[in-house]
């Protein structure tokens, strides 16, 4: 099986210094199916092709699937045995490193990625589906069961192009997570392991995938359990409940972050706590918004604030200038939460126990004491036309219902000297109210 990238980029053979494959050099590798060649069949300033061909042992293949054949399409079609490839001989690159030259792993660069036989099960537009809404444009050609006989048709592999400018790293780990999607099967037993590698090649690009449900099932061999933590983590990261999605068809994590924005310029606010952070979804917006000139960003998760730093990497410098990220627990006393403008919970309170809401509230409206809060959390009456009969979110304490969460504001606002206003996130049912609350603290004694 074949698998070229392409760029334009000038000089083009800077893609054998991201790759760390020189160009002028044909290379193999042993890997656990077979070998791996790399080469370039074209390398020059204007154009450079970089080749993975990939030659499947299929007795050694067959011997690790007790009841496989010998004869067998997995040696020569895309799928799961192609993604380990790639993480094995391109892993530097996927990882986005380049030591010899660190700013090139930086660069959105052109690219055309080829793979001539994919494996494919699904819907004709299932590669559109998965590969554009990361910025690729996609070709796709069914691939004929035989030439000589059109009168066959397709068989169920497709000749697939994508087109697009990217970091060469992102492109890998599309590639590593989707081949096997596409594919809705794997050539190795799925262990709890998986679930790690998901989280790690998706983690700066998945958490807002449209199809995010579909590629962690496909990726997890539909074992519930695996899925459920692939989704939970994914979830933290970006802040995005795995099945919460408004009936508009706009996320309802993308509605809420406007709100929250919009409730932070309508007070004034200049320098911003964002208090439980995950992994930097609502930071990035900040930082995007120049009327933000400090924004401090929270987490007790060592894990997204790996990710929240890693997405924040890709911002220009002047921009990255204005954020910094700071491990905190919001149950706990840290004075350095003080002296801001306003602090934002979003989606926060309710992945913490009851018992500690007391704390949460000492160390919020005591210690840090903003002159604004504003904190969003979900509307349980709303949850069943969103299809959850419970909680949104495996990781919810609790969901309040309008009435519950105006008695816990209310009296939190009475109790600290500040004063609250309520408002709707997303759409509103007339019965159930909105899909998510709102409430906007303020004082003026901070």
């Amino acid at each position: 099986m074949l698998l070229t990238v392409s760029t334009t980029a000038r000089p083009a053979t800077d893609l054998g210094y991201l790759l760390f494959k020189h160009p002028d050099r044909a290379q193999s590798f042993a890997i656990a199916s077979g070998t791996a060649h790399v080469f370039y069949p074209q390398a020059d300033e204007s154009v450079c092709t970089a080749a993975l061909l990939l030659e499947v042992d299929p007795i050694t293949l067959a011997k690790s699937r007790p009841g496989s054949s010998y004869v067998d399409d997995r040696p020569y079609a895309s799928g799961s045995l192609m993604a380990v490839a790639i993480g094995s001989v391109f892993r530097t690159a996927m990882n986005g490193r380049c030591d010899a030259r660190p700013e090139l792993a930086e660069q959105a660069i052109p690219l055309v990625v080829h793979l001539p036989a994919v494996a494919h099960q699904g819907d004709a537009d299932l590669a559109e589906r998965l590969f554009a809404p990361l910025g690729w444009q996609v070709e796709t050609t069914p691939v004929p069961l035989d030439p000589a006989f059109p009168a066959w048709g397709d068989s169920r592999f497709l000749d697939l192009r994508l087109t697009g400018r990217l970091r060469l790293a992102d492109a890998l780990r599309h590639l590593y997570v989707l081949l096997p999607v596409l594919d809705d099967t794997k050539h190795y037993w799925v262990g709890e392991d998986e679930v790690a590698k998901l989280v790690r090649a998706g983690g700066d690009w998945l958490p807002g995938h449209p199809e995010r449900d579909l590629v962690s099932r496909r990726y997890l061999a539909h074992q519930r359990g695996y899925v459920r933590d692939a989704l939970t983590q994914l979830s933290e990261l970006d802040g995005t409940l795995p099945e919460e999605q408004a009936p508009s068809h706009r996320p309802l994590a993308a509605l809420r972050a406007e709100a929250v924005v919009a409730a932070l310029h309508e007070v004034g606010a200049r320098r911003v706590l964002d208090l439980g952070c995950g992994g930097g979804a609502l930071l990035e917006r900040l930082v995007a918004d120049t009327a933000f000139t400090e924004i401090l960003g929270t987490d007790v998760s060592a894990g997204a604030l790996d990710a929240a730093q890693r997405r924040l990497a890709k911002l220009p410098d002047r921009a990255r200038s204005r954020v910094s990220l700071r491990h905190s627990s919001l149950t706990y006393t840290d004075p350095e939460l003080a002296g801001f403008d306003a602090a934002v919970l979003m989606e926060v309170v309710e992945h913490v126990d009851p018992a500690r809401l007391p704390a949460l509230e000492r160390v919020v409206f005591g210690v840090a004491r903003p002159r604004h809060v504003v904190v969003t959390t979900p509307n349980v009456e709303y949850n069943p036309l969103l299809g959850q009969a419970e909680h949104r979110h495996p990781d919810h304490r609790f969901e309040w219902t309008r009435a519950q969460f105006q008695e816990w504001a209310g009296a939190v606002a009475a109790r600290t000297g500040y004063t609250v206003r309520f408002g709707p996130v997303g759409p509103v049912d007339p019965d159930l109210g909105p899909a998510t609350q709102l409430a906007v603290f303020s004082t003026e004694e901070a």
